[in-house]
């Protein structure tokens, strides 16, 4: 046809997600970072290059900006897995960006399983990584007496969910709720002194 355009039109781009979604999603990184910048590895405070993207990230979730608070957080993550932070405990290391080492893929647990296999088993580690969190969450908001015994029967009910397999929506309803309350009831942290050094030859 006369006057017809020479290329394909573009894609459609992939619908957003619901805007209560996305900040379920982001709550649930936002909330144990916040806990892990408290964690006595960074003594007393962690550092400014570290609280930074933090802070960004909060502002997003305020703003409901929900990919810049996923970029800020991805942002976070890179940090945690610094080499400088050896020390980080388990499970708040899983907030840490996973750098694996590179593999023919044939060599991977997951390859040649059908894709809603390997997205059943991802949204199983990504709830058991969430009730980590939200286990040594509790425990150390009680190590430090802040409000929590009203939070239990929450982790009791998602554990209750997540042992009946797979990661059932009665699993995420009480553990939004419990990081919405750690998140109102944990202070920000406060950034303190400049990042120290790179290690050597690193």
């Amino acid at each position: 046809m006369p006057g017809a355009p020479n290329r394909m039109p573009p894609p459609e781009a992939a619908p957003a997600p619901p805007a209560e979604e996305a900040a379920r999603t982001v709550l649930r990184r936002l909330a144990p970072s916040r806990v892990a910048l408290h964690l006595d590895l960074w003594k007393g405070a962690p550092p400014v290059d570290i609280v930074t993207p933090f802070q960004r990230a909060e502002t997003a979730f305020l703003a409901g900006d929900w990919n810049g608070a996923i970029s800020a957080l991805d942002q976070l993550s890179v940090r945690f897995a610094e080499p400088r932070w050896p020390t980080m405990p388990e499970p708040f290391r899983g907030l840490r960006a996973s750098i694996p080492a590179p593999v023919p893929p044939q060599w991977l647990p997951e390859h040649g399983m059908e894709p809603a296999v390997k997205l059943e088993r991802k949204q199983r580690r990504d709830a058991e990584q969430q009730f980590a969190l939200a286990t040594a969450t509790l425990q150390w908001m009680t190590s430090r007496a802040a409000p929590a015994d009203d939070l239990a029967p929450l982790l009791a009910q998602a554990k209750t969910a997540l042992d009946a397999g797979g990661a059932p929506p009665e699993f995420w309803e009480p553990i939004d709720r419990l990081w919405g309350a750690v998140r109102a009831r944990v202070p920000p942290p406060t950034a303190g002194a400049r990042p120290p050094p790179p290690p050597a030859g690193a």
